[in-house]
Parts: C-alpha cells; sequence; structure tokens
C-alpha cells in the first residue's frame, strides 16, 4: 500500500438518486480533490453580548462574532431557490430603497439588475427613482454558457437586509437588454457575481460587488455558501432553503471538518480534480482529462458538466452499474414520470455545480486561496445523508499536477488579443500615411537643362 497523500474524496449521492431511501449504499459517484491542511473545528465559547469573539486559529471569523456591521446570524436562512433556477438573495438597492432577489453566481464577477420590464419578471430597478444613482458612463455585455445581457453601469448603495445593518456603495449595471438571460419560471431579477474581479466587464478595474463589502465593511474575505435542496427536483413549483454567509463560517451550518483544497488561479474558483469514481471503480482517464481546460465550482450552474471524454465514459460506467442514479423531472407535460441525469457533457469545463453544491457546507476561502467542503446537515434524505467526505487516500496513481500546463487562460487570451490587435493597427495606420503622402527625396544640386523627372518635363513642354 503506498503512502497517503493530501486528498479527500466527494462521495455525492442525491443528485442520482431515483427517490428516497431509509438505508443508502455506499456513494456510487466519488471526486477526488487534492486538499490543503484541514480546518478541525473545535468548539468555541459564544461570546456575551457586545463581547468580542475570540480568533480563530485559521483566520476565518465566526459567524457568532456579533460586532462589527456584519449581523451573522441573521445570514442563516437568507437564500431561497432550487438547482434548476438557481438560489437567490434579497438586496435592497437606491434611495429610497427598490427590493429586487439577486442570483447568487459563484462563476461569474459582475452585479447587475434588470433595468427595465421583462415578461418573465416582475420588478425592477428604475435608477432615475434613485436620488444615490450615479452613473460612470459606459456600457458593458457579459456573456454566460447561457444568455447574455448588456447594461450601463453605475453606483448606488444598497443594503442586504438578512446580513447587514448599514449600506454599502458599489458598481451595479442596469439591464436594458438581454437574450436568454431571463427564462420563464425564474423568481429572481438581478445576478450578483463573487468571483474574482479577473473576470469583471469590461476589465478587472471594475470592483466588483464582494471586494467592495470586505473594504467598506471590514470583513473577512471569505464566505460561504448551504444550499438545501438536495434530493428534491430541480425545478419543483416551491422554493428551498439556504444561507449565504459574507465574511464567515457560520458553526451551525456544516458537520465534522471541512476539508481545504487549493485554489489553483484567481479568476472562477478553480480547483483540481485528481480522478472520478463510479461506484468505486476509477474511470482510469489521464487526471488531465478531468481538468480540461479548467475546473470550477459555480453555484450558477445547475449540474455537474463534466469535459466530453469524461462524460461519455461516466454514462458509460453508469449504464453498466445501475441504471438508478437519475434525476426527477417536473413541469414536462406528460402523464409520466420523466428523470435525467444530474450531469451534462462541456466543452471547455468541468463544472462542480448547484446539484453537487447541495450536498455540502461549501467556504470561499478567498484569503487562504483554498475552497472548502464540509457535510451540510439539509443534505439528508429520510433522515439519511446523501453525501459525504473522506480522507485522505492514496494518490500513488496519480500525476503530481493535474492541471494542464498548455492551458491559456481567458483575461490572458483577452490581453493577448488586444495587444495584437493594437499592432496591427498601428501597422496599418504607417501604411495608409504612406500611401496618402507623396514621397519627397532630397537630391543634390543637378544642371537646370537637364530633365530628370516628370514635373520638368511638364514644364519644358510649356516652354
Amino acid at each position: 500500500m503506498g503512502a497517503l497523500a493530501p486528498a479527500l474524496l466527494l462521495p455525492l449521492l442525491a443528485p442520482w438518486l431515483l427517490r428516497p431511501a431509509p438505508a443508502l449504499a455506499p456513494a456510487p459517484f466519488t471526486l477526488p480533490l487534492r486538499v490543503a491542511v484541514p480546518s478541525g473545528r473545535r468548539a468555541a465559547p459564544v461570546p456575551s453580548p457586545g463581547t468580542p469573539a475570540p480568533p480563530r486559529a485559521d483566520g476565518l471569523a465566526l459567524a457568532l462574532e456579533p460586532a462589527g456591521a456584519a449581523n451573522f446570524l441573521a445570514m442563516v436562512d437568507n437564500l431561497q431557490g432550487d438547482a434548476g433556477r438557481g438560489y437567490y438573495l434579497d438586496v435592497l438597492i437606491g434611495t429610497p430603497p427598490q427590493k429586487l432577489q439577486i442570483l447568487v453566481d459563484t462563476g461569474s464577477s459582475n452585479f447587475a439588475v434588470a433595468g427595465g420590464p421583462h415578461e418573465y419578471i416582475d420588478s425592477y430597478f428604475d435608477s432615475e427613482r434613485s436620488s444615490t444613482y450615479r452613473p460612470k458612463g459606459f456600457d458593458v455585455t457579459v456573456k454566460y454558457t447561457q444568455g447574455s445581457w448588456t447594461g450601463s453601469v453605475g453606483q448606488d448603495v444598497v443594503t442586504i437586509p438578512k446580513a447587514f445593518n448599514t449600506s454599502f456603495l458599489v458598481n451595479v449595471a442596469t439591464i436594458f437588454e438581454s437574450e436568454n438571460f431571463f427564462l420563464p419560471g425564474i423568481k429572481w431579477n438581478g445576478i450578483l457575481g463573487l468571483a474574482y474581479a479577473t473576470l469583471a466587464k469590461p476589465s478587472s478595474s471594475l470592483v466588483t460587488f464582494f471586494d467592495s463589502l470586505v473594504t467598506q465593511a471590514k470583513i473577512p474575505n471569505v464566505f460561504s455558501m448551504q444550499m438545501c435542496g438536495a434530493g428534491l427536483p430541480v425545478a419543483g413549483s416551491g422554493t428551498n432553503g439556504g444561507s449565504l454567509v459574507l465574511g464567515g463560517i457560520e458553526p451551525s451550518l456544516y458537520t465534522g471538518d471541512i476539508w481545504y483544497t487549493p485554489i489553483k488561479e484567481e479568476w472562477y474558483y478553480q480547483i483540481e480534480i485528481l480522478k472520478l469514481e463510479i461506484g468505486g471503480q476509477s474511470l482510469n482517464l489521464d487526471c488531465r482529462e478531468y481538468n480540461a481546460d479548467k475546473a470550477i465550482v459555480d453555484s450558477g450552474t445547475t449540474l455537474l458538466r463534466l469535459p466530453q471524454k469524461v462524460f461519455d465514459a461516466v454514462v458509460d460506467a453508469v449504464a453498466r452499474t445501475s441504471p438508478l442514479y437519475i434525476q426527477p423531472m417536473v413541469g414536462t407535460g406528460l402523464n409520466y414520470e420523466c428523470y435525467r441525469f444530474g450531469i451534462s457533457p462541456s466543452s471547455n469545463a468541468l463544472v462542480i455545480g448547484a446539484t453537487v453544491m447541495e450536498g455540502f457546507y461549501v467556504v470561499f476561502d478567498r484569503a487562504r486561496r483554498r475552497v472548502g467542503f464540509a457535510a451540510s446537515p439539509c443534505a439528508e434524505i429520510a433522515g439519511a445523508p446523501v453525501s459525504e467526505i473522506s480522507g485522505p487516500f492514496s494518490t500513488d496513481d496519480i500525476a503530481s499536477n493535474c492541471v494542464p500546463t498548455h492551458s491559456v487562460t481567458e483575461p490572458v487570451l483577452w490581453i493577448v488579443s488586444y495587444a495584437l490587435m493594437s499592432v496591427c493597427g498601428f501597422v496599418l495606420l504607417v501604411l495608409l500615411l504612406l500611401l496618402l503622402l507623396p514621397c519627397r527625396c532630397r537630391h543634390p544640386p543637378r544642371d537646370p537643362e537637364v530633365v530628370s523627372d516628370e514635373s520638368s518635363l511638364v514644364r519644358h513642354r510649356w516652354k
């Protein structure tokens, strides 16, 4: 037996179960990750009102701290939604405040709200009614895997009722044009991108919503999420609960230890997948296949999305083991029950979406460049947990680095593209000037009677 290396298993049950069962079999689907040093939880005394809480050894803020602008306890159960249509948060924007429901998305970085009526939403932000709104004078377009929008960028004050006791000045885009962004059945009318500023449009110089909170509220650079829809239909008639803790970790929202995996690059929350197992059997693919060209944690994506080669291997393995690991679908208009896989193919990434995140309490520790996973008390079916975390395990058969070295991220590609366009534009400008301007050359004095150019020929003809 080889030595144990720092890695963990995320066995996933809920997204592929047909129906609740009193006792669950061993997890058929596991996602081993490379881990950072685990943060063991220890009992912490609850501080009395007005007494600062003692700092944690790992440097993260306990969600029970009462001091400051943040009201951490109020953040429990501040989310609503489901995996199919997203989890959203109540936000007040402008003066006087206008209440909107904002989709929480860890796969993008812009904060944007509907700026006008739309057939699929019931409210929007009217910037003309806000006395504190200040336009910044430019528009921005953001494209997602599905849908896009264009909006005018400005600044205004926002308040999160179930989070903070004060308002903050943030950049916000008011959407005036969109395509396949607002969809039938959604219950939100804006989006809150919580990824790094690298992904912000039109450029990373636009300060993001969360960066503004960290600076103005003086909270730690960390947030955590619990989404309580594991084992339920991805788009049922009702909504599920959840929690977005901005600036800390709430101990009541998880059990056991938090296991952390390093963030490989700060744009998306890119992590490293070591291998993938179905029914305890590895797919035996090169680990770089799982990370081609990135592996990210994205609450704005519904399913577990896999690179095409990995997806094909998973479908084949699931078909060989059991046909039961599928999700119920609702609203299909059919007279019989319909089911689907909780996975889908992807052309450019492995995406751990909401159906997977619902099984865990997920910590986005930006300060220490790591993403943490812990068991969630709300991820149960008939009293049995639908997910678990275990480790460490042997990595003797896994490459030391599973992230492709040839991968170039989108921001770098944009910079290179703009640089090449600038060079080409300069060259074309020089060529155009050379074509338009006459070439004047200096020559040594010559005999005035000697005809040597066309202008002289013309002059001599008229003599």
